[in-house]
């Protein structure tokens, strides 16, 4: 389990040049670990096929077939598209253990990873919508 706040991301930016490219919602969230308020983001009830984005660099994360309704607020994943794409954080913030989830790109904060997700792989991906952006299949 990584624990780094220093990490050197592919994406590099200046706090200015994220404030002028994420509305502030996204940026409390992607950029400061913030977390929308459960059943207020726009893709919690969101369910066409496509793909989930990283909002500050356009990494591709997740796909709509791995969305999956926990009934937690947040739009929530089986899997990322694949296990390079995020990295997994120790977080001990707010009293207790959990990981963190960021895009690998960029470093941006998507969520949460917890281990009561469903088949096949277990686990819940708790996803922040400011975080992402939503790109539909052709």
């Amino acid at each position: 389990m990584k624990k780094t706040d220093d990490k050197a991301y592919p994406v590099q930016k200046s706090d200015a040049e994220w404030r002028a490219e994420l509305d502030p919602m996204q940026y409390q969230v992607a950029r400061k670990a913030a977390t929308e308020r459960p059943f207020s983001g726009k893709y919690w009830e969101h369910f066409e096929p496509g793909s989930y984005l990283c909002v500050g660099c356009a990494a591709p994360l997740f796909a709509s077939t791995t969305k999956f309704d926990a009934g937690c607020g947040w739009p929530s994943y089986w899997q990322p598209i694949n296990s390079e794409v995020v990295e997994r954080i120790e977080d001990r913030s707010l009293g207790m253990v959990r990981i963190e989830v960021r895009c690998n790109n960029c470093g941006s904060h998507l969520g949460h990873v917890f281990d009561d997700g469903p088949a096949p792989t277990g686990e819940r991906y708790c996803i922040n919508s400011a975080a992402i952006k939503f790109e539909m299949t052709r």
